[in-house]
């Protein structure tokens, strides 16, 4: 893949990943979603940090302790280490593409 708005899926019942780089340290992949979010109460932790940057469409992300943040095209945030997080609710009307960058001792 060398452009990360070609060749998206179509409607799926799952998220797609797509790891671009993987090395020692850091991971980056693309993310796309047509809908998908995390069931109620399910949350997700992962030991290392990541920087997320929404390249196309809409999410409602929330960090555990945080106000629940809607995302739409251009933004960005970093999820700390350890930090409890879930996708609450992404665009169903078109794909929402993230940018995933993984980071730090367990990146």
């Amino acid at each position: 893949m060398d452009n990360l708005l070609r060749d998206l899926p179509a409607r799926t019942d799952a998220e797609q990943f797509v790891t671009l780089i993987d090395r020692p340290g850091a991971r980056i992949e693309r993310i796309v979603s047509t809908g998908q979010a995390a069931p109620p109460g399910e949350w997700l932790v992962q030991p290392h940090d990541e920087w997320v940057l929404l390249v196309q469409g809409a999410a409602d992300l929330l960090i555990e302790g945080g106000a629940e943040s809607r995302l739409v095209t251009g933004d960005h945030l970093l999820i700390p280490a350890n930090a409890r997080h879930r996708v609450a609710w992404t665009d169903p009307d078109q794909p929402t593409i993230w940018l995933a960058v993984h980071f730090g001792p367990a990146g």
